[in-house]
């Protein structure tokens, strides 16, 4: 008798207290802040051009192979408005492959990827899980917009030497 007692207090308590579970494509539970989700390329407004330099380290060491990056000259290099030689032409992640370890993120040497909090990318296809330049663009820019500066550390030098 008391067993019974003990499990209708329980089912009582259940029934009283809020639910854990949210109806997924209405509500979306927030993500921690160190959240890993697709990578993303970061764009440099005070040139405006790519950070990334195109030099390929990020898809030397991808253990997938899902990164595709060619380069070109600069332009704006041999104008004087930029530092960097050479600047990525095309850049191609395949997001069915891509299996967000951050590798790419550790290995590039100008910080022009940062792994954004987006993870819910899906399509019929898999020509249509090909994220391109653009796409990874509008992807840093959105991390950079809800979390501000990706690499404030670098920013600050920037802003250091416009000021002298």
């Amino acid at each position: 008798m008391i067993g019974v007692i003990k499990g209708l207090a329980t089912t009582i308590k259940t029934m009283l207290r809020s639910p854990v579970t949210v109806q997924y494509p209405d509500k979306h539970l927030p993500m921690a802040d160190r959240f890993m989700g697709f990578p993303g390329l970061l764009w440099d407004v005070k040139i405006d051009e790519s950070k990334c330099v195109g030099c390929k380290v990020c898809a030397r060491y991808c253990p997938t192979d899902c990164m595709y990056v060619s380069i070109k000259d600069n332009e704006k290099y041999a104008e004087g408005k930029s530092h960097r030689k050479k600047m990525v032409d095309d850049f191609v992640l395949d997001i069915s492959r891509c299996i967000v370890c951050g590798i790419c993120v550790e290995v590039c040497n100008f910080d022009a990827i940062v792994m954004t909090q987006i993870h819910e990318i899906g399509n019929t296809g898999r020509r249509g899980l090909w994220a391109d330049m653009d796409t990874l663009h509008a992807m840093g820019k959105e991390y950079e917009e809800e979390h501000g500066p990706a690499y404030p550390e670098n920013q600050a030098v920037g802003e250091e030497e416009t000021a002298q």
